[in-house]
């Protein structure tokens, strides 16, 4: 059974992290959560769940205006050939969300660490960030020192990438 916000919290608490969370609606897009600038403060991400030719898996975290280019991201990460978007059932299973969750949150269910996490520079040096606690109706932020944190605790030593100067992708 996937971990819950509750979980998620509890797991921040455990290692010390603090946090702090908003209720909003549902929220789907990147587009559809500007709405809310200007009452969360901090930086805000677009998530990729994606998989390669091989079946390796990447969660991709970047600043939400991130120009990544699917067609050549593959180079700078270490995948099999190209990229494509993971199913929302393995999504689920690795995950525990649905599409319009993805977060670097849903790590806490990936026990095995299958998933590579792909973490944005530009994120990572920022405070605070901003993903969702594992459901779209809320956004918690964190700091992004303690995000490291998080994602080292549950065996995600994430690759840091600058997506600052790769070109627009048409894809995205």
């Amino acid at each position: 059974m996937p971990a819950t916000p509750d979980d998620l919290f509890q797991l921040f608490h455990s290692l010390g992290i603090e946090t702090v969370t908003v209720e909003h609606p549902p929220l789907f897009t990147v587009e559809e959560s500007q709405g809310l600038r200007g009452e969360i403060a901090g930086r805000h991400s677009k998530n990729l769940f994606l998989k390669d030719k091989k079946g390796a898996l990447f969660l991709v975290v970047a600043e939400e205006e991130a120009a990544i280019d699917l067609k050549r991201l593959h180079e700078r990460i270490g995948a099999s050939g190209r990229l494509s978007f993971g199913s929302a059932e393995l999504m689920q299973e690795l995950l525990g969300v649905t599409p319009g969750s993805v977060t670097p949150f849903g790590l806490i269910n990936d026990r095995e660490a299958r998933i590579r996490v792909v973490l944005d520079e530009a994120l990572a040096g920022a405070d605070p960030v901003n993903f969702h606690p594992l459901t779209n109706t809320a956004t918690t932020t964190i700091a992004a020192a303690d995000l490291l944190t998080f994602l080292r605790a549950t065996g995600h030593e994430p690759l840091l990438l600058s997506f600052s100067t790769a070109p627009a992708s048409p894809d995205l």
